[in-house]
């Protein structure tokens, strides 16, 4: 995994939308292999319950700008301190179907045990990139979006765990810039490359 795309990319912004919110994409060298750290949602949250996603949310008006907020969110949600957060690069922002604007930040965290809060987070979980990147642990499926219109969905399936939706349409960003995995089809009309 080479993050040098990452850090020199100029990221696309999306400006219009009324709710703001960020996540931290963080990359972990487990055994000198990287892997990415993904929350699965608590089951009662209002928004996308029992789904995997990356530590993160809504901007506070007390944040002092968007990174600021994944930070807070990543400390909240998975006792990840800011410390020990190493800055790698920020991903385009994308759009949601719950009307937010998510900037992704991509970090790098030790690998170590992290305490999930329990009132938003059920599981952590660890996945290799080589799982993530395996054409087997693979597939997709066409959706109609009601901004973008027809788009197509990546699901990644590894160790029991599936990443999709938003997530997952970060998750290839990454993928695309950092190793040599390609999306078998481009998730919307503004997709990055």
């Amino acid at each position: 995994m080479d993050l040098s795309r990452v850090r020199e990319r100029t990221p696309r912004r999306v400006t219009d939308e009324d709710r703001v919110a960020a996540v931290l994409v963080p990359v972990v060298r487990r055994s000198g292999e990287p892997h990415l750290l993904f929350t699965k949602r608590a089951d009662d949250l209002p928004d996308h319950p029992g789904q995997m996603s990356f530590p993160g949310g809504g901007r506070e008006t007390f944040d002092a700008d968007i990174y600021a907020t994944a930070l807070r969110e990543g400390h909240e949600e998975i006792g990840l301190r800011e410390s020990e957060v190493e800055f790698v690069g920020q991903l385009d922002d994308i759009r949601t179907v719950t009307g937010y604007s998510i900037t992704p930040f991509v970090v790098e965290i030790p690998d170590r045990s992290y305490e999930p809060d329990d009132r938003e987070v059920a599981e952590i979980a660890v996945l290799p990139i080589a799982g993530l990147t395996a054409e087997a642990n693979h597939e997709l499926e066409r959706r109609e979006h009601p901004y973008y219109g027809e788009i197509v969905i990546h699901y990644f399936h590894v160790d029991g765990y599936t990443v999709w939706g938003a997530t997952g349409r970060i998750l290839v960003q990454l993928l695309e810039l950092a190793t040599e995995w390609r999306a078998p089809e481009r998730l919307d009309p503004e997709s990055y490359g």
